[in-house]
């Protein structure tokens, strides 16, 4: 089919665009900045649209079939029902105008006839009706807290389980919930293509559990081999409660806000129409969260959480928290070829070094050893050659893309897990970009205040590698044209 993707710049888009792709259909993506999408897709055509532009709109629905609507404005405005409102309509106008067969929406769950109903809850049902008014078919998923690295519900609840041994908690932890893990949630959007008879129906979805926040945070927590005790109280406030998420997590509390005001509402599934449709057959809350926080395998066209992960969409120079990693990213650009800068950040490690600060390379590799980790005593195999699998001092070599990329993964004691990263390629204006990432994985408390205690390190660590990378392949690239030319 002919399909538009809608908010495929956000979480639930950015994963659901590779599976339409793979499923075989002809995916078109509308994106208000399409340059932040350039060359994620590969299958997929990205166009100019914004949901409060009719014109680009109307543009990007051309040929259309299926349109999904992914579009939320929480994050944008406080007035995000108001907006959410305007842009369903707009959007709905003009579906209709360019003869759109259908449109697939993912609201939120939630009884309508509620009326303590959250403004964000009872914005989601009100952007599915405005949606449905002009008549065209819509196929609306209502769901809970979806489980996944990068929901906005899931990285609070991981973030305040892993940073905070003791929880004083609020009376909503006591709320029932059902959730749900993301690739139960894309494999329903998917379906929902072979689905005709799912047109112009509302469908309730949830995971196999139904939970309160406390048993979540708890379980979450099992999983993770933590133990954490949580003391309920009756005077958090959810401006007080966002303001503590604001300040604890990732969520902003503009965000964290209407997410809080919506966990005072049971959030279950009440109508289980979506059983006889559709072959997806859910899975339970432990299995979603042991599947998020795997980093090595997923399904889908993504074959690891770095696949699903798009590193370009963060700021050139980046140091901070994102789906519950701590980055590290230099972006340098040059005029050295990606060969050259690849022969040189493969070369690093055993005799050559890390090329900046040596010394605390070493001292890193000790420490290693006195608390029984392999230090930096293994080197590499060849000064030159590298191949996956290999070790390089305390690395792994995960993955190698020849002239591409090169991903090591940490093998020395950590409270959590590592990997660095190189990337090349050539840039927009035909120079060279070097990608560099550091990425880890805290555990627990202790593995955040380890990584803000070798923060000062990393900053000069980090940045002063990259640059010593661009410029031995610099100095590489003018002596093999130096050659040539006394060659030639």
């Amino acid at each position: 089919m002919r399909v538009l993707v809608t908010g495929a710049t956000g979480y639930i888009g950015g994963r659901l665009v590779p599976r339409l792709v793979a499923d075989g259909h002809d995916v078109r993506c509308m994106a208000r900045d399409p340059e932040r999408l350039a060359d994620r897709f590969p299958g997929a055509a990205i166009v100019y649209g914004d949901v409060f532009d009719a014109a680009s709109i109307r543009a990007a629905l051309e040929g259309i079939e299926v349109a999904y609507y992914l579009v939320h404005s929480m994050a944008r405005s406080k007035q995000f029902a108001h907006q959410d409102r305007d842009a369903a309509r707009i959007f709905a106008e003009q579906a209709k105008d360019a003869g759109v067969g259908r449109i697939v929406f993912l609201g939120g769950l939630g009884a309508e006839s509620d009326e303590t109903l959250s403004p964000h809850l009872r914005s989601r049902h009100e952007t599915g009706n405005v949606l449905r008014s002009t008549g065209i078919p819509v196929t609306e998923f209502r769901a809970a807290v979806i489980v996944g690295s990068g929901s906005a519900s899931f990285e609070m609840l991981r973030a305040l389980t892993e940073k905070l041994p003791v929880m004083i908690v609020p009376k909503w932890v006591s709320t029932r919930c059902q959730p749900i893990a993301i690739r139960d949630v894309l494999a329903y959007l998917v379906e929902a293509l072979h689905r005709p008879e799912s047109a112009g129906r509302t469908f309730e979805i949830g995971g196999a559990d139904v939970l309160q926040y406390r048993e979540m945070m708890l379980r979450y927590a099992k999983v993770r081999g933590l133990q954490r005790t949580l003391i309920g109280v009756p005077f958090f406030s959810p401006r007080i409660s966002s303001y503590w998420v604001h300040f604890v997590t990732p969520i902003p509390a503009t965000i964290a806000r209407p997410l809080i005001d919506g966990l005072r509402n049971e959030v279950i599934v009440r109508e289980h129409s979506a059983d006889a449709v559709f072959s997806v057959r859910p899975m339970g809350y432990d299995e979603a969260v042991e599947r998020a926080l795997d980093r090595y395998v997923t399904t889908g066209p993504e074959t690891t959480w770095f696949g699903a992960y798009d590193v370009r969409r963060l700021p050139g120079n980046f140091s901070g928290l994102t789906e519950g990693m701590m980055v590290d990213r230099r972006e340098l650009a040059t005029s050295a070829s990606p060969d050259a800068l690849f022969h040189v950040f493969t070369s690093l490690g055993g005799t050559r070094g890390w090329l900046y600060a040596d010394f605390l390379w070493e001292m890193r590799g000790i420490l290693d050893r006195i608390v029984g980790g392999i230090g930096t005593r293994r080197g590499r195999r060849s000064a030159t050659d590298l191949r996956l699998g290999d070790a390089v001092d305390f690395w792994r070599v995960e993955a190698y893309v020849p002239n591409a990329l090169l991903r090591l993964r940490a093998e020395m004691k950590l409270p959590g897990l590592a990997w660095l990263q190189f990337e090349t390629e050539t840039g927009s204006d035909g120079r060279s970009l070097l990608r560099q990432t550091a990425f880890y994985e805290p555990r627990g408390l202790f593995g955040y205040l380890y990584w803000y205690a070798v923060l000062p390190f990393h900053g000069p660590i980090f940045s002063n590698m990259a640059k010593r990378i661009v410029a031995l392949a610099e100095s590489e690239n003018h002596a093999a044209i130096g050659d040539e030319a006394v060659s030639a």
